[in-house]
């Protein structure tokens, strides 16, 4: 009779029983075992050696044995143990690797605020009775001319367009007597000095050129008796990341002299007007200038850029309601060694002992979620005091975002807040005529900051360096995956052309395995990039201008991608368990000391993986992006669970 065919899918083994007498244990040489032929099932979970018939019976008989367990093939019980083990130590080196990555910080104290003396935002001096100039008493004209910009150091030079604006009829007759009343407006009893004092305009981030930025207050401040100067802002080569803030505050300054050399400019008056990153160019012009009258600062970062910055992100994902593993993630990015990847501006001095001995200006708005409000103020008055400068005045506007402009930032042509022309114009006209101020020196909203800024940011060149390792391997390694696959499915297709094997050769068992880890890992990347994708979505939002809503996703968004992640690591566990299983029924599990094994019947002639080394290559490609996953999932937080 036939034997069955390896892998037909029979689970019984049969012996054949030649016609013979069975010989007695008295006969047999114990040490010879009894000759049997024996056909076992491929793929079985034991082989079976068959025992001789116990007939007396003529001829040759099949007679069906039923299989029983080898050493070789684990129980389902062993099977267990070994990937409970591999899933420990898994996680083990997961959970150390995302504790060594974390950065202590708690965001304390949170929900700061300072009470303002007022509500009322105007400034008001000690005139002695007389009318001064306003916002809109005099008609503006505009003066277009070029500077040219050189960069210290480098000698670059830019050819920057310059926008001069002052109360018409002066430029034409060099007199302020010359000036022209706007329609309707009464002539203050206070008249024009005979020099006008000046203030040159200094941008925030982005590149903004003379036309068009700072269009609206510029002309407000002309319109009160004042020349004044909007200039592309200085850039040269340099890029957002890359820009020379020192060479910046030069650029300007050479403005401020642009002004003084004026006939009609009062060269002890000129000041300057920045907004948001200008405020960190402005320390630098005072102590380059040493003779600025005056600063005019809007929504001012105060801090040096890397503890700004890292503010403001910790700060939007805590008013969005972020979970707080996204806003570690902050203090991970913000504590990298950037200047080691030559991002040297982070680590910008923006905080000079001159930053604020000039009378000083400072307007918030409430619903500004980039500026660190409360420690910003208190820093500026501390840091003014030691200067010994009493002249600061503080005003938080309702309502206004970060260039206190009402509705959304992603749109143009949005109007400033109430009052806020009127306020700062009156401040400087009272300013650089020498009077008193009246009204109180903190007035408006509540000033309210929800997360302290981080002081202990330290570049960490280790982790720095182990980070861009990791991910830029995982991104490698996955082209190259992309790759084998696209080469796979080409030669998947010719060889089922040509009716030959497969292209990659795996066994069914394995192939399932990888496939199924592969896509288990691979997604939960994806899950967790998409979830943190939506909590950047709610913090664009929010910047221009959105109110925040309920939290939702972007909270337990973090747990569900953990709860993923620790499942993925089962599954590998899983995997690496069956890996190990199949060389120990191959005879290549053993300690480096022992012989090998010779393979288990089972294993006889088949293959423990892949038969190509195409495949093999393609397998090892696969299970090391597998593993460089999880490393990236780890170093970002995701395996810390308390």
């Amino acid at each position: 009779m036939p034997r069955p065919v390896p892998g037909s899918g029979h689970d019984i083994n049969y012996t054949i029983v030649s016609d013979v007498k069975k010989p007695s244990p008295n006969d047999q040489d114990p040490t010879t075992p009894r000759e049997t032929s024996t056909a076992p099932h491929a793929g079985a979970s034991s082989a079976a050696s068959g025992t001789a018939a116990d007939t007396d019976t003529a001829g040759t008989a099949a007679v069906p044995t039923q299989p029983h367990q080898s050493r070789h093939i684990w129980s389902v019980a062993r099977r267990c143990v070994v990937s409970i083990i591999v899933f420990i130590l898994l996680m083990a080196g997961l959970i150390g690797l995302s504790r060594i990555t974390t950065i202590a910080w708690t965001g304390e104290p949170t929900d700061q605020s300072i009470s303002t003396m007022s509500n009322d935002t105007s400034v008001a001096y000690e005139a002695g009775g007389e009318t001064l100039p306003a916002k809109g008493t005099y008609e503006v004209e505009t003066i277009s001319d070029y500077i040219d910009l050189v960069r210290p150091g480098t000698g670059e030079v830019q050819h920057a367009h310059i926008l001069v604006r002052m109360p018409a009829g002066v430029s034409a007759s060099g007199s302020t007597a010359d000036a022209k009343l706007a329609d309707g407006a009464t002539a203050p009893s206070s008249a024009l000095p005979a020099k006008l004092p000046a203030a040159v305009y200094m941008h925030g981030a982005g590149y903004g050129t003379a036309e068009n930025s700072f269009g609206d207050v510029a002309t407000d401040l002309a319109s009160a008796g004042f020349v004044t100067l909007t200039v592309d802002k200085p850039v040269w080569s340099t890029n957002d990341v890359t820009r020379d803030y020192p060479g910046s505050a030069h650029a300007y300054d050479q403005c401020i002299k642009y002004l003084r050399n004026l006939s009609y400019v009062d060269s002890g008056k000129v000041g300057i007007y920045a907004t948001s990153e200008g405020a960190w160019i402005a320390p630098y012009v005072i102590r380059e200038d040493g003779d600025i009258a005056f600063q005019v600062l809007l929504s001012p970062l105060v801090f040096n850029p890397l503890n700004a910055l890292a503010f403001f992100v910790s700060q939007d994902f805590s008013i969005v309601g972020a979970n707080p593993g996204y806003k570690n993630m902050v203090q991970r990015v913000f504590s990298a060694d950037l200047a080691f990847l030559g991002l040297d501006n982070v680590n910008f001095q923006a905080m000079l002992p001159e930053s604020y001995s000039v009378p000083t200006f400072v307007a918030y708005g409430s619903k500004d979620v980039m500026t660190p409000q409360v420690e910003g103020a208190a820093t500026i008055l501390s840091m003014a005091h030691d200067a010994g400068n009493w002249d600061v005045t503080i005003r938080n506007y309702p309502i206004g975002n970060h260039v206190l402009r009402i509705g959304d930032e992603a749109e143009t042509g949005t109007v400033l807040v109430d009052h806020y022309e009127d306020d700062f114009v009156d401040w400087a006209v009272g300013q650089t005529r020498g009077l008193k101020q009246t009204t109180p020196a903190v007035a408006g909203a509540t000033i309210r900051q929800a997360v302290a800024v981080p002081q202990n940011l330290h570049p960490r060149r280790a982790a720095t360096v182990y980070g861009i390792a990791i991910h830029v391997l995982q991104i490698l390694l996955l082209l190259v995956l992309l790759v084998c696959v696209i080469i796979a499915a080409v030669k998947h297709v010719i060889k089922k052309h040509r009716k030959e094997g497969s292209a990659l050769g795996y066994s069914r068992y394995f192939k399932r395995l990888l496939l199924l880890s592969f896509i288990c890992t691979f997604g939960s990347l994806l899950f967790f990039f998409s979830q943190l994708g939506q909590v950047v979505l709610r913090v664009v939002k929010l910047i221009w201008g959105a109110a925040p809503v309920a939290p939702g996703a972007i909270w337990w968004g973090w747990y569900a991608v953990q709860v993923v992640c620790c499942m993925v690591v089962f599954v590998w566990a899983c995997v690496f368990a069956a890996g190990l299983e199949v060389l120990d029924a191959h005879g290549l599990l053993r300690a480096p000391w022992k012989p090998r094994r010779p393979a288990a019947p089972e294993a006889v002639g088949e293959v423990p993986f892949a038969a190509t080394t195409f495949g093999r290559f393609t397998a090892v490609v696969c299970m090391l992006e597998i593993l460089l996953i999880l490393l990236v999932l780890a170093f970002w937080g995701l395996f810390i669970y308390w």
